[in-house]
């Protein structure tokens, strides 16, 4: 599943080709959870940002209402009207743009037409990817973005509201951080990038301050680093612009079972944890 990093290097890259474009058509695949793609035609792009994994658009124009939408709400400063469009891309979900009529390709579940004559398309072979439209900001609909943590690379994130989160539950810290309620935007690549950074191992279920510190800071490093070298691809993963992330050589810890620690020469070890395959070092992850 496309991570922070990934999510992020498609947003950099999608944003100036989105911004002030006008969608002048659209359609989706019949599943509802594509469907909502459909109605923004006559739409302009004010903005295009991210939270977490999810990619959301400002829009304004158009003849559409979002739910949850009410009138007489003052519009944002961004010029916006107050709708998102709001898309994940789940497990295997990819974008790109195009200038081919609109797609035949089985594996597009959305795509949209803008008034440059480019069609974006979303690709997604497993359909676990979604897509909603919906008042700015109002997420009950999507309960996974209106319960997110905080941004890691953002102002709010601080080790010790980190500390604090991760102490409000009992479950182990790796499945707590792929919760994403201590903080956004961590999956299974990341999160053991960061643990294994950090020195803590990913089994415990209390971290000390410290450790908390230390974690904090090793997220911010990890995520930083993978997004300067747009993402981590294994297979399906691709930029908006086509090619594959360059951060697979840079990992220490995630999928690297068997072989030896970066950091102490222990030989890194496999588990499945709370059902996620987890990579981690006996000897220095403490």
């Amino acid at each position: 599943m496309p991570e922070l990093p990934e999510v992020e290097t498609i947003r950099r890259e999608l944003a100036p080709r989105l911004l002030g474009r006008r969608i002048t058509g659209a359609g989706s695949h019949p599943s509802e959870k594509f469907l909502p793609a459909r109605e923004v035609i006559g739409a302009t792009v004010r903005g295009v940002i991210r939270r977490g994994k999810y990619l959301l658009a400002a829009l304004s124009g158009g003849t559409q209402t979002a739910p949850g939408g009410g009138a007489g709400a003052a519009a944002p400063a961004d010029g916006s009207d107050g709708r998102e469009l709001v898309m994940h891309l789940g497990m295997t979900g990819r974008l790109q743009f195009t200038d081919a009529p609109p797609p035949s390709d089985r594996y597009v579940r959305a795509w949209w037409r803008l008034d440059d004559g480019s069609v974006l398309e979303m690709h997604d072979v497993r359909r676990f990817g979604r897509v909603r439209l919906v008042a700015a900001g109002c997420y009950d609909s999507i309960p996974t973005l209106a319960q997110l943590g905080p941004e890691p690379l953002g102002a709010d994130f601080s080790a010790a509201g980190l500390w604090t989160a991760l102490r409000q539950s009992r479950r182990r810290v790796k499945t707590q951080l792929l919760s994403q309620r201590p903080v956004a935007g961590l999956g299974n690549i990341y999160a053991d990038e960061a643990l294994w950074r950090a020195g803590i191992n990913p089994a415990k279920r209390r971290i000390s301050r410290a450790e908390a510190t230390a974690l904090h800071a090793a997220i911010g490093e990890v995520l930083r680093g993978a997004i300067g070298r747009r993402g981590t691809t294994f297979r399906d993963y691709r930029t908006l612009l086509g090619p594959a992330g360059d951060n697979y050589a840079h990992l220490d810890c995630y999928g690297r079972g068997g072989e030896p620690c970066r950091r102490c020469g222990a030989e890194l070890r496999s588990r499945l944890l709370d059902a996620r395959n987890t990579t981690y070092c006996p000897a220095c992850q403490l």
